[in-house]
């Protein structure tokens, strides 16, 4: 449900596509420590494992550890984010 573009090694530019059908977006883990940050998107939500889900706003950055459960909750517009692997 989204295409990357490759900044440098360790930035990636995310695009989250609000047309996709909201199943697409589930729980999940990644294998690296990241920070993302958020660019545009309107209505999007992050919920981290046994939290209440936060909106997203232009500027926000959070920090998402490896083999943490999170999920995005699908907003209005196209989400953006930039992506920063922890290395």
């Amino acid at each position: 449900p989204y295409n990357d573009v490759r900044i440098n090694r360790g930035t990636l530019l995310r695009e989250f596509n609000a047309r996709i059908d909201d199943i697409e977006y589930t729980w999940h883990r990644d294998e690296d420590d990241r920070i993302i940050e958020v660019f545009s998107g309107t209505g999007w939500q992050l919920q981290l494992d046994n939290q209440l889900p936060v909106l997203l706003e232009e500027g926000d950055r959070f920090r998402i550890r490896s083999g943490e459960y999170h999920r995005l909750i699908k907003g209005k517009e196209d989400l953006y984010i930039k992506i920063y692997k922890e290395i």
